[in-house]
């Protein structure tokens, strides 16, 4: 990644930035000495023994702690996703998904279905700061417009025709329970319904591209994904698209750069299921050189129920629960080619009826978290807020404080953003790792 573009992401995802609080007199260096007391909480990962913020940040966000390799995908993973897959039944894919990546999850360094260690590394950065401020309490920037606790965002990548087919029987379920969302199309896989993007949109939903082709090619050299964006950059024009996802979530951060685009959501905070395993451990958007990065933070339905087989949505509400206690963004893929099944679509279902009893939450369309990010990125948190008046664009001033070692952050009408206690993330993965033991044994 070009010189610019590191600076950007040391800049727009330093501690300070993320958090926005009003501690006048606090410098970088005491960020960095925050940072560097903070660092045993990333226990076991290569980032922990970084010593600057930057290096951590670039280990982190850029997943660069995994090695070299990490966006490489083995010889076995480019013979099965470009030739073998494509010409398998559907019904035969998910065996062979829990063959193939199920057991990545033994190898993997991070926990899933909740990573904590970031953002437990974040948190306490913030009462070191504040230890070393000798304040208890300091106003800060919300995270999300309003005194929202938390973002949910609902999206959907279509793989083939047949499911474009089934997408306005998706939207109709949302429409149901007031939700929208934004649906991804491939291209130059099947016909796409120009008429049906326009219907999208006019029905209150955003429209997103899923890179050219559907067959695991994007990112098999520099070379050929060069030859691919310049119709990737054209499709995104003509459909008014801002957002971007990777089939299946192949990812590379510096190509990436050459992307017209205001966000992407093909990385992720943890998952050990997908073709490059690994992860952000960020539950918050965070910048890659010119783009927000909108990483999906809930497990992949097809995870959930094919390769899991869960037939509940529990683990998505557990996961919300962890994301809402801790300010995050609570983001969702699904696929209109694996809702078509009975029993998917009435988990999709009974999660939406779910969520929509829930209060507290900033529902918006992914392209509308995006353009906050940045908005909230460019406010000025140097100079302490007058009274309780806010900075605009739907910011809201609220108080962090610090109660013994769990720091706090209250927003007017909104309960309390803390630390979930250890106990019960320790409970969440014990439930999750119940529901791999079939498949481990």
């Amino acid at each position: 990644m070009n010189h610019r573009n590191t600076a950007s992401i040391r800049d727009a995802n330093a501690p300070w930035n993320l958090w926005k609080i009003f501690l006048p007199g606090v410098d970088e260096e005491a960020w960095q000495d925050a940072a560097r007391k903070a660092a045993h909480v990333l226990s076991n990962l290569p980032a922990s023994s970084l010593g600057s913020i930057d290096e951590m940040l670039e280990a982190v966000l850029m997943e660069r702690q995994f090695g070299e390799g990490h966006w490489r995908l083995s010889v076995a993973k480019r013979v099965y996703y470009s030739i073998v897959r494509p010409i398998l039944p559907v019904s035969i894919r998910p065996l062979l998904r829990r063959l193939l990546l199920a057991p990545q999850k033994e190898r993997l360094p991070l926990d899933w279905p909740i990573e904590d260690r970031y953002v437990r590394f974040q948190f306490e950065m913030l009462r070191n700061v504040m230890d070393g401020a000798g304040v208890r309490s300091a106003p800060y920037i919300g995270l999300w417009p309003d005194g929202k606790r938390y973002a949910f965002v609902l999206t959907h990548d279509i793989e083939t025709g047949r499911g474009q087919k089934f997408v306005r029987k998706v939207m109709e379920l949302e429409e149901r329970y007031g939700f929208r969302s934004c649906f991804n199309f491939v291209p130059e896989d099947y016909e796409v319904d120009l008429s049906l993007l326009d219907e999208l949109r006019e029905r209150g939903f955003e429209v997103g591209v899923h890179g050219l082709k559907h067959d695991g090619k994007l990112f098999r050299s520099q070379r050929s994904f060069r030859r691919r964006v310049d119709r990737i950059n054209r499709y995104l024009k003509e459909w008014n698209a801002t957002g971007f996802r990777a089939p299946f979530t192949h990812r590379h951060p510096e190509w990436m750069q050459m992307l017209n685009i205001e966000y992407d959501s093909s990385f992720f905070d943890t998952d050990p299921f997908e073709t490059i395993p690994g992860g952000t451990m960020s539950i918050w958007p965070f910048m890659i050189g010119d783009f927000v990065e909108l990483p999906y933070t809930l497990p992949q339905d097809h995870t959930l129920i094919s390769t899991l087989g869960e037939k509940t949505p529990r683990l998505w509400l557990e996961k919300v629960d962890f994301i809402e206690q801790h300010g995050g963004l609570a983001m969702m893929i699904t696929h209109p080619d694996y809702l078509l099944a009975p029993g998917c679509f009435a988990i999709y279902e009974e999660f939406l009826k779910k969520m929509s009893a829930r209060t507290g939450y900033w529902h918006q369309l992914p392209g509308e978290v995006a353009r906050w990010w940045k908005q909230r990125l460019a406010m000025d948190s140097s100079v302490p807020p007058d009274g309780n008046s806010g900075p605009g664009n739907g910011a809201v001033i609220g108080t962090i404080r610090m109660d013994d070692k769990i720091v706090r952050g209250d927003v007017p009408t909104s309960r309390p953003i803390h630390l979930l206690p250890q106990i019960a993330v320790a409970a969440l993965q014990v439930l999750s790792l119940f529901s791999l033991i079939p498949y481990l044994i």
